[in-house]
């Protein structure tokens, strides 16, 4: 897994998104409690991808959800004040996606060991990268529900962990990698199934 990549694209994202909001957020009210609350839960998010706690796919919807709440925090402000019935609905929402991320963070089925070498099944990567970001693209144009996305997102982890399993002996025979192949492309074909559904949210 490419995780370092991810972590920068993720940060890179977030960096870009937060400036483009900061004019926004700086004409309303303070809530730095909750902006503190934010900031930690982006830097789990963060962590949980370096450890392999959280994977790409799982790490871009909580960040979309981030944005979300940043979004209805501006709305919330544009008047000059946040009312107290909004400030328990943003403290709500960020209450929610911390427990979700730290449910993550609990989970004993992590993706990748530290430690565990990088860079030797480029390929796999590669292909995982891609049905992950195919999953995403599913999710945002509505084309899988959130169910559809975390049963395969399951998948994906199942997959990352056996990936991780075959590299602890620092070597993944031919037979390894087919198995991997296999798995992923089963996982692409259920993925490219659901994208072909004409369903919209």
């Amino acid at each position: 897994m490419k995780s370092k990549f991810f972590t920068t694209s993720l940060l890179a994202s977030a960096l870009f998104l937060g400036l483009g909001m900061a004019p926004v957020l700086a004409q309303g009210t303070n809530t730095p409690a909750l902006d503190r609350a934010q900031q930690a839960i982006s830097a789990r998010i963060q962590q949980g991808m370096a450890s392999g706690h959280i994977t790409p796919s799982e790490a871009r919807e909580l960040l979309r959800r981030d944005r979300e709440i940043d979004m209805r925090e501006s709305r919330f402000k544009a008047n000059g004040t946040a009312t107290p019935q909004e400030r328990q609905q943003l403290r709500a929402d960020v209450d929610r996606l911390g427990n979700e991320v730290e449910r993550m963070m609990a989970n004993r089925d992590y993706v990748q060991p530290p430690g565990n070498p990088a860079g030797t099944t480029p390929g796999i990567d590669n292909r995982q990268l891609n049905v992950s970001a195919r999953i995403d693209e599913g999710i945002r144009s509505g084309r899988i529900t959130q169910r559809e996305a975390r049963r395969l997102q399951n998948r994906e982890r199942t997959i990352a962990r056996h990936e991780a399993a075959f590299k602890r002996d620092g070597v993944v025979t031919p037979q390894e990698r087919r198995q991997l192949r296999d798995e992923l492309a089963r996982l692409n074909a259920d993925v490219d199934r659901l994208m072909r559904n004409n369903r919209s949210n």
